[in-house]
């Protein structure tokens, strides 16, 4: 499995990926955390513009995206709970696989301990809705810590997680 960024030519591919996505949370007890069509096609493109969208190739085919990028997520600034450290760190959002391949997280999260390394960053921090079971295991599996609960622009409510790497 290759990461590499988004293309534009790649966004009815990234529909596909994102709809599985929607239909796997919707049949696993997850309804509620991206309403049909999130996210809008107006987000990708400025990821990609941003070069911060990525995508896990295989053989030719698309099989996952997520959003990384090295920045202050203005949605973390107000936590109830508290961050292991205040430290720089990346972010991963809106991670999403076709369901085709296995390891998606893993190879994702490889990728972006890589990507960190290389710019001296020793942290991780991502989210997700009390709903989706599926990525808190993986999260947790994969040794990040529960901080609290940190609140998107609409208010909705996420579980914030941050991992420490060496």
């Amino acid at each position: 499995m290759q990461i590499r960024n988004a293309q534009i030519e790649d966004l009815p591919q990234l529909r596909r990926i994102y709809d599985a996505a929607k239909a796997y949370m919707d049949a696993s007890g997850n309804p509620n955390q991206w309403k049909a069509g999130y996210p809008p096609e107006e987000f990708l493109r400025q990821d990609i513009e941003l070069d911060r969208l990525y995508v896990c190739e295989e053989d030719g085919a698309l099989h996952g995206v997520f959003l990384f990028s090295v920045m202050e997520d203005p949605t973390y600034h107000y936590i109830d709970g508290a961050w292991l450290n205040d430290e720089p760190y990346g972010v991963i959002h809106r991670i999403a696989s076709d369901g085709a391949r296995k390891r998606i997280f893993h190879t994702v999260l490889d990728f972006c301990k890589e990507k960190m390394k290389e710019q001296c960053i020793k942290n991780l921090r991502i989210d997700t809705h009390a709903d989706n079971k599926t990525m808190q295991h993986l999260v947790e599996k994969n040794g990040f810590k529960q901080c609290g609960i940190i609140y998107l622009e609409n208010g909705s409510p996420r579980i914030a997680y941050q991992l420490e790497t060496a």
